[in-house]
């Protein structure tokens, strides 16, 4: 009996393996591909960006490290006067300094969120966690833009389109 075993059965080599599913004709025409869709063009899909859009740019996102001073939202202030004195010259700075804005925007909400959180103690700690955030993201965004990258924000709340 077991030599009947050992030999393969000439009918089971025409046979597809077990494991492997078996695809009806109809099922694989039935569901037609669709082709994947392409996010819009961005600014430096269209055009060409040059240095001093590059530099404007990033001069942008750098311009919210003035939260620094003394001046209440001066983290706003600054990437709003750059973006309206450059934001007709260049695309790039339009679509950069929109971006930082709108970020420096969402940051100054959730610090005005923190401060009702003193009180348990967990704003302090919610408070340097963003400042540290805020700082890190000024950052990556003004390489990327000084790359000639559009940069976006996570955690922004857009509110200037």
């Amino acid at each position: 009996m077991d030599q009947n075993m050992d030999t393969p059965n000439p009918a089971d080599e025409n046979q597809p393996p077990q494991s492997e599913p078996q695809t009806s004709p109809q099922s694989e025409t039935a569901a037609p591909e669709q082709a994947p869709v392409s996010p819009p063009p961005t600014v430096e899909a269209t055009e060409e960006i040059t240095k001093d859009a590059k530099m404007w740019a990033m001069f942008c996102h750098l311009a919210a490290l003035a939260m620094f001073t003394s001046i209440p939202f001066a983290n706003v202030i600054g990437p709003l006067i750059l973006w309206l004195v450059k934001k007709d010259d260049f695309k790039f700075v339009d679509n950069q300094g929109k971006e930082a804005l709108n970020f420096q925007i969402s940051i100054a909400i959730y610090a005005l969120a923190c401060i009702p959180l003193f009180f348990i103690v967990i704003g302090a700690f919610l408070f340097v966690a963003l400042a540290i955030f805020n700082l890190v993201m000024i950052i990556i965004a003004s390489i990327e833009a000084n790359k000639g990258n559009s940069y976006r924000y996570p955690l922004c709340i857009r509110l200037i389109k």
